[in-house]
């Protein structure tokens, strides 16, 4: 995952300048900098899925194709079959 920057000292300044006590402000910088480090998904996070997704559905694309002109032939063959048959 890429990293993405967070001034923490200067949130935590802007949380002092609002009244926040510096306790407070030291908490409330460092939980926000640990949400965003770990949950937060940059462009290139979602650009690698969107390639990876595109890929696994080609993948899936791709045998759908084969199953399903397995089933024709096996379909025309039953018929013609039958067609001897009657």
């Amino acid at each position: 995952m890429t990293s993405i920057t967070f001034d923490s000292l200067g949130y935590f300044e802007k949380l002092k300048a609002a009244g926040f006590t510096e306790e407070q402000a030291k908490a409330q910088a460092n939980a926000l900098r640990e949400v965003i480090e770990e949950r937060l998904a940059t462009k290139g996070d979602l650009v690698q899925m969107e390639l990876r997704l595109t890929s696994e559905m080609q993948k899936l694309e791709l045998r759908m194709t084969l199953k399903l002109g397995a089933m024709l032939a096996a379909s025309v063959a039953i018929v013609a079959t039958l067609v001897k048959l009657l």
